[in-house]
């Protein structure tokens, strides 16, 4: 593997970003055997590539989109559909999952008759006026203890609102398709989702009870990585999934999901250049041509612990590896287990990458992004 990346560093340059396609269709193939009743939508604001959207297109995945401009990349591959099929596609695999939606974005999809969130009574009201003909998921503030990403102070309805807004949005003339839930992003407490599937299950069945009729459960995102070992089994939380579904909702409905960070972030490995080294306080400080305003960002806006490797060998010791701006703050890591005796010229390893990390990169200080490459 190191001589395959070494090989490509030094024919395509540095910081490189590869993408393994296969992987990704390996990860996709996994959710949907372990989890077999749930249809698949790839949260694309994971890693937005267009690549990654095309190779799920054709693997048969459906999508999470959080703004127009992603509902456009996916739109990108039903042009050729005839206009019947395109609408039913859009209906059936496309989810506007971001509970706020500006009224220009809503002014576009109307004619689209998307499916969207909401969770407050003022998103429903710009609905009604900008987007009739959407198909409405109420979004459920669920227990996100634990999980690397926590949603739930910025999201979800207060289940005891939950009959509240159902009842308004159908008085409004709009139609409540189901009920959504994110228990955070990267979940290793799997309380979460029994907690969150009992809330949902109950105000699904009281929302049946009073003839609203809801179709869609959305499990949301958050299925774990296994980043290192002390990761507990997505296999084991797919078992847990599969029995609480099938215990506490009936076989009529659709049960969707949204997965991001489990499709797409072992699919990628980053090689980086040191351009500079410098022993600081006793510490040898590793400058590199990428950082947390770049590929790295996912250290900032995730929460994720890099991770370092080298090609060379040598004595390790407990080293800082830094970005290239001039901000102080572009530091990637304090305590990275790394050979003393790397000089510049030589080239990092960084795994499982690829996802919240591209997404959000910038061109801060005028540096460019790593260059991005596929293997199929």
């Amino acid at each position: 593997m190191k001589k395959k990346l070494l090989a490509l560093a030094e024919k395509h340059g540095t910081p490189l970003f590869i993408l393994d396609h296969e992987k990704i269709r390996k990860n996709y193939r996994i959710f949907k055997k372990n989890l077999p009743r749930v249809q698949c939508y790839y949260a694309v604001k994971a890693n937005s590539n267009q690549e990654i959207i095309k190779t799920l297109f054709d693997e048969g995945s459906s999508f999470d989109v959080a703004s127009y401009n992603e509902f456009m990349q996916v739109y990108e591959y039903l042009k050729h559909f005839e206009e019947k099929d395109k609408d039913f596609f859009i209906w059936d695999k496309i989810i506007f999952s971001n509970t706020i939606k500006d009224p220009e974005t809503l002014r576009k999809i109307k004619r689209y008759r998307p499916l969207v969130t909401y969770d407050n009574s003022d998103e429903l009201k710009k609905i009604k006026g900008h987007c009739d003909t959407a198909g409405l998921v109420l979004r459920l503030k669920v227990p996100d203890t634990g999980s690397q990403v926590e949603m739930s102070s910025k999201f979800g309805a207060e289940p005891g609102d939950a009959n509240h807004l159902i009842r308004q949005a159908f008085d409004a003339g709009l139609v409540v398709e189901g009920l959504s839930f994110h228990v955070g992003s990267q979940c290793t407490n799997f309380d979460n989702y029994t907690a969150a599937l009992a809330i949902t299950s109950e105000i699904f069945h009281e929302a049946r009870k009073k003839g609203y009729n809801p179709k869609i459960v959305d499990i949301g995102g958050g299925f774990p990585v296994p980043y290192d070992a002390q990761v507990p089994r997505f296999e084991k939380l797919a078992q847990l999934i599969n029995a609480e579904c099938q215990r506490l909702f009936p076989e009529d409905i659709e049960i969707i999901a949204e997965p991001g960070r489990f499709i797409v972030a072992t699919a990628a490995t980053l090689i980086s250049e040191i351009i500079g080294k410098a022993r600081r306080d006793g510490k040898i400080f590793y400058y590199i041509n990428d950082g947390v305003y770049h590929t790295f960002s996912g250290v900032v806006y995730d929460h994720w612990i890099p991770n370092f490797h080298s090609f060379g060998r040598g004595e390790k010791e407990v080293c800082a590896v830094v970005g290239p701006t001039c901000d102080s703050f572009d530091k990637v890591s304090l305590s990275e287990q790394l050979p003393g005796n790397l000089g510049i010229g030589d080239y990092l390893y960084t795994e499982n990458i690829g996802a919240y990390s591209i997404a959000s990169s910038t061109k801060f200080n005028g540096f460019d992004g790593a260059r991005i490459i596929h293997i199929y």
